[in-house]
């Protein structure tokens, strides 16, 4: 069977020769999604601004009806809910945000969560309420404080990893990119106020991982490149590696699309920002690893004999006793 090429072989695109052109864009959409931030806010979930979670059984049938209990709970005006599957196929947890205000209203999760129950059974009468738990916002608020913490640190933590793999001009080029990819993924969640919950958290730390490993990927390729080309000029240099290491960004981007594009369009609705943040991730971490983490290594001074050792006086004089001594 012939082995399928998307990047045929000897591929010679000049990516670096746009590289400026494509720092500009990407610094305005990195200020452009952090003013959306700022002056949008993101769509907190229950996770980060408290709320009632009610876990329920539907006693006798085979699935929950998904549909019909959002659009039930929806119409008490408490906001969309959150309905995810637990345990068995007839059992879910229902997430609804607390409303703007409820801090000066004690007894308002209560009483939301009293109707919420009365509707349920009122059309379910077999369902049975398997518990009621309360995320307060204090919690929800430590948790979101916690979560950027998190990925602050992750962020660092990588770029230390690199800068120790390779050299320091390398970590700072991997945080960039990384930094760009982080800051166009809230602002994508900014402008289309997506809700923004855990599991965002837990897909931009996916974003991370793999626009990190294309980073390396590439980066693996340049220093390689480094000690084989000594006079080769940094742009060609790069412009190299970028295209050898481009088969497998293709394809390995591929594949993943292939997974989440059924899983962003015919998956649950509570997965919908998950799989829509990863899939963004995977085109901006792609573009981010081959337009911010390596063009970014001319800027910082790096040349083709940057990193080649320099040879003392002492290890000259070695050098040329041993190949003295390795002539016939």
């Amino acid at each position: 069977m012939k082995l399928l090429k998307l990047v045929p072989d000897n591929t010679n695109i000049g990516f670096l020769q746009w590289r400026l052109p494509f720092y500009i864009v990407s610094l305005l959409l990195i200020s452009g999604s952090w003013a959306l931030v700022l002056t949008n806010g993101l769509n907190l979930g229950v996770d980060f601004v408290g709320g009632q979670m009610i876990r329920v059984t539907f006693v006798g049938q085979p699935e929950v009806p998904v549909a019909k209990m959002r659009k039930e709970i929806s119409a008490l005006g408490y906001g969309d809910p959150i309905i995810q599957s637990y345990g068995g196929s007839n059992q879910a947890a229902i997430r609804v945000k607390l409303p703007a205000g409820s801090e000066q209203k004690p007894d308002l999760a209560n009483t939301m969560t009293s109707k919420i129950v009365d509707t349920l059974k009122a059309d379910h009468p077999k369902i049975r309420i398997d518990g009621i738990d309360s995320v307060s916002g204090k919690v929800s608020s430590e948790l979101f404080s916690k979560g950027l913490m998190a990925l602050g640190f992750a962020m660092v933590a990588i770029s230390i990893y690199i800068w120790i793999r390779f050299e320091w001009q390398f970590g700072v080029g991997a945080l960039f990119a990384l930094f760009h990819d982080t800051s166009l993924t809230l602002g994508f969640f900014a402008l289309t106020q997506l809700e923004f919950d855990l599991n965002i958290v837990a897909a931009i730390l996916t974003i991370i991982g793999y626009s990190l490993n294309d980073t390396i990927v590439v980066y693996d390729r340049i220093r390689e490149n480094l000690k084989k080309y000594r006079k080769m000029p940094l742009p060609e240099l790069l412009d190299l590696s970028v295209n050898e290491t481009l088969a497998r960004t293709v394809m390995t981007s591929l594949t993943l699309l292939i997974a989440l594009i059924p899983l962003l369009i015919f998956g649950p609705a509570s997965l919908f920002g998950l799989a829509a943040a990863i899939t963004l991730g995977i085109f901006i971490g792609t573009y981010s690893s081959i337009y911010m983490a390596a063009p970014i290594l001319i800027w910082m001074g790096v040349k083709s004999d940057s990193f080649v050792p320099t040879e003392t006086r002492e290890d000259r004089q070695e050098r040329l006793a041993r190949e003295g001594g390795a002539r016939p």
